[in-house]
């Protein structure tokens, strides 16, 4: 890794073969086509078993042209090692899949560096290209081949998600005029929770713990919150840590166009749309899962992006008692009330008051390319007051001092969790603190990964002062 220059490096160590070596890969390739083709489907293989078939390829053909004596066992193991990461792994790029600290890879044509987002060193290009515009159509192939998808020149855009959850897109020409290209999203394979949002400054404990109550309800009333902000602002990363303060009891129904969300619960269905086949039948779109999830008795509703005419269906779920999240595309508080009430969502302004909070995030650019993320805004929503939606800011990012303040008076979703509950405003403030007992708790001693969080959130739920206690005592 070189961070001398304007663009640090990022090195690893490349795969090359032999001319013969790309031969032998070529045909195994091909074998492997002709099958799925004559199936018909997508052909999810077994390492195993696969691994085995290209040692058996080698080893005949090899044996065809007289070689097999000259071939030890050593290199005929190893080669069929690379063959199986290039042709179930994704080939030069497997390297950087396998890397946890990547946020994204990009791929930008031919003759040109593969680029990386590093989640320390922001923006790096890598020391490997692809040289043949064949080789990235072929790694573009592969992938849509492992997820069930198409790319052509009807269809020049794949739009999906890998095996370990990661989002893909790519283009072919006409679409990309350059030549194809590939982005790929990646998902850290140990999910962030909401210790490792406060830890790096994206949340405070008093936000994260007063957010709790809130979304909890203490059983009487869920609030329900549209997570906004500009992309890979970390909308979905944050919605994730604030779903494990949904009650454990509830039922969640989870609804994206690609399936990212991780939702630490047991009681959850994931469903996710569908393009249309080749006969433009079989779509089915987010609105068509919206009104499908209301008849499956959801506690909670969470659409992963609410951008069309799903967000009326959804507002009317909200309107007549179900809760939900969504996260939205947009830049402040007042943004997001006009992006809902205007086409192509037209959510009538009146069921914007089924929205207790919109939370902002905004991802923050330093002069050395590394960003981060903030909540900058927490914004609830109050009334109409002549046609407009009244919105009153109770938590506010201040740049200068990197804290998130509360800058409001009573929350009026707090009072309206009083007025159910019987407990007093006092009470209420008095439960946060508990709460914020409990996330210093984990903070302090690195009760980080998302079963030990979710294990202290239950047993908080289930002997709040059990473990209120043995914080005490622990202090």
């Amino acid at each position: 890794m070189n961070n001398n220059e304007i663009i640090p490096q990022y090195e690893i160590s490349r795969q090359n073969y032999t001319p013969e070596e790309k031969i032998l890969l070529g045909e195994i390739r091909e074998n492997l086509v002709d099958l799925a083709m004559s199936t018909g489907e997508n052909l999810q293989i077994d390492d195993g078993k696969l691994l085995n078939d290209i040692r058996n390829f080698l080893f005949l053909r090899f044996q065809e042209e007289g070689q097999n004596i000259n071939v030890s066992k050593q290199y005929l193991d190893h080669l069929s090692q690379k063959f199986l990461r290039d042709i179930n792994g994704y080939g030069e790029i497997d390297p950087l899949i396998q890397d946890d600290d990547l946020e994204e890879i990009m791929v930008i044509g031919t003759n040109k560096p593969i680029f990386v987002y590093h989640r320390k060193y922001g923006m790096m290009k890598t020391n490997i290209q692809f040289n043949d515009e064949q080789e990235i159509r072929e790694l573009i192939d592969s992938i849509a081949r492992q997820i069930n998808r198409r790319i052509d020149q009807e269809t020049p855009i794949l739009d999906g998600r890998l095996r370990d959850g990661s989002r893909v897109n790519a283009t072919i020409p006409p679409v990309s005029a350059d030549g194809p290209s590939l982005t790929i999203r990646k998902f850290k394979r140990d999910p962030l929770t909401i210790i490792d949002l406060i830890n790096s400054k994206t949340l405070s404990v008093e936000l994260s713990a007063f957010l709790w109550l809130c979304i909890d309800g203490l059983g009487v009333k869920s609030a329900n919150a549209i997570i906004s902000g500009g992309t890979s602002s970390g909308k979905t990363t944050t919605l994730n840590a604030l779903s494990a303060f949904i009650n454990p009891k509830e039922r969640i129904i989870t609804i994206e166009d690609t399936l990212e969300l991780q939702i630490p619960h047991e009681h959850v269905i994931r469903m996710e749309t569908r393009p249309a086949n080749v006969e433009n039948k079989g779509e089915l779109t987010m609105n068509d899962l919206v009104k499908n999830s209301l008849r499956q008795r959801p506690d909670r509703i969470i659409v992963g992006e609410v951008r069309a005419d799903e967000a009326i269906t959804l507002f009317t779920a909200l309107n007549t008692g179900h809760s939900g999240f969504g996260t939205l595309h947009s830049n402040d508080a007042r943004e997001t009330i006009t992006r809902l009430t205007n086409s192509p969502m037209s959510v009538p302004k009146i069921m914007i008051q089924a929205i207790d909070f919109i939370i902002m995030q905004n991802r923050i650019y330093t002069p050395s390319g590394v960003s981060f993320r903030r909540v900058s805004e927490v914004a609830e929503v109050v009334g109409m007051e002549e046609g407009t939606v009244q919105l009153n800011k109770i938590f506010q990012w201040n740049p200068e001092r990197d804290t998130i303040e509360n800058i409001g008076i009573t929350s009026q979703t707090l009072l309206q969790i009083a007025n159910l509950s019987g407990y007093s405003i006092n009470d209420l403030y008095n439960e946060i603190d508990n709460r914020k007992l409990v996330l210093r708790h984990m903070l302090n001693h690195n009760i980080r990964s998302v079963n030990e969080v979710n294990g202290m959130l239950e047993l908080y739920y289930t002997h709040p002062e059990k473990v209120l206690n043995k914080i005490i005592l622990d202090r």
